[in-house]
């Protein structure tokens, strides 16, 4: 009995070693795995921060041109302030189902600029230049608002891109100078003026925006901005409404509802959540594609007469886009 006991253990021992798993190799299996993994899930991340942040640039393509047909029914300053009445009685409609507490006092700051940005400070200036430009013109010249908004994060968040990403964002710029002074013979109108200061204060609300869609879900960004603004949308419609001639038609009810409820809702809903998905500078740079969607637009839904520059402008800048997001993830110092 001992020798069979013996045999039996020598065999176990002898066994033992081969049927088990050495701990070197189950460890890298592992961590091979794991990193496969969250590499995988970094890659559908970016998928999707792509999407929506796509999806915010088709909703706001269609904001000039619908801005125009609104301007059919109301004044600048009625239509910019209905826009924002109406967009906030949505989110805060949208708060109140979701049952969703305050942001912490932290995040009101920041909330505030991308109210005065996004919601107030563009949509006023852009309304205003659409009175003397035409949307095509004005579309190729906010080109250069993914330019803007990538050095505003850059300063802010203390995003660093590569090299690479800024010599094509710098590129697409150039088209869109080039083709702005083209236009304007030589010299910049006063709708012109409107547009380039929209550019700046709204590069300013996108770049907080994004900034906050990190720690704030997106749509909660987008919400808030609008309630904050609330107060001062109904003294503005109040002002506004007697003071300039109402004219109702469809397209411009039409244009006022997809400008409240498309643009300055849904549209920026799903332009935060993106930014925060893949960071503002590349998100940004998605825009550069805005110009050539709203030239198509305005033919379609405007009949305009896009200038024969214009189409080479935005396909050159559209060029751009694929090169900015060919290059390297950003970097943070900060």
């Amino acid at each position: 009995m001992k020798a069979e006991s013996s045999a039996i253990n020598d065999e176990s021992i002898a066994v033992g070693p081969s049927a088990s798993i050495d701990p070197g190799t189950s460890t890298s299996t592992s961590t091979s795995t794991s990193t496969d993994s969250n590499a995988a899930t970094g890659r559908e991340s970016h998928r999707g921060g792509l999407v929506l942040a796509g999806l915010g640039v088709f909703a706001f393509s269609l904001t000039f041109p619908a801005t125009a047909w609104g301007l059919e029914s109301f004044g600048p300053w009625s239509l910019v302030a209905l826009r924002t009445l109406l967009g906030a009685v949505i989110a805060g409609g949208a708060l109140l189902l979701g049952r969703v507490a305050p942001p912490d006092r932290r995040h009101w700051a920041g909330l505030a600029v991308v109210a005065a940005g996004g919601v107030i400070g563009f949509p006023l200036l852009t309304t205003l230049a659409l009175q003397t430009s035409t949307t095509s013109h004005a579309a190729v010249v906010v080109g250069l608002l993914p330019l803007t908004t990538a050095v505003f994060s850059s300063l802010r968040t203390g995003a660093r891109p590569s090299r690479a990403f800024w010599i094509a964002a710098l590129a697409g710029a150039a088209v869109v100078i080039a083709f702005t002074v083209q236009q304007s013979g030589g010299k910049l109108s006063g709708g012109d003026l409107y547009l380039f200061g929209a550019l700046l204060i709204c590069a300013a609300g996108y770049t907080e925006g994004g900034r906050l869609a990190r720690v704030v879900p997106g749509w909660q960004v987008a919400a808030w901005s609008l309630v904050l603004c609330l107060p001062l949308a109904v003294v503005g419609t109040a002002l506004a409404l007697p003071a300039e001639p109402v004219r109702l038609t469809a397209h411009g009810v039409i244009g006022l509802v997809w400008v409240a409820a498309g643009s300055a809702f849904l549209g920026l809903y799903v332009w935060y959540r993106g930014m925060a998905e893949i960071g503002v500078p590349r998100a940004s740079q998605l825009q550069l594609a805005q110009p050539l969607l709203t030239l198509v637009w305005s033919f379609l839904l405007l009949d305009e007469t896009v200038p024969a520059a214009a189409p080479v402008a935005a396909i050159a800048v559209l060029v751009c886009i694929a090169a900015t997001q060919r290059t390297g993830h950003e970097r943070r110092t900060r």
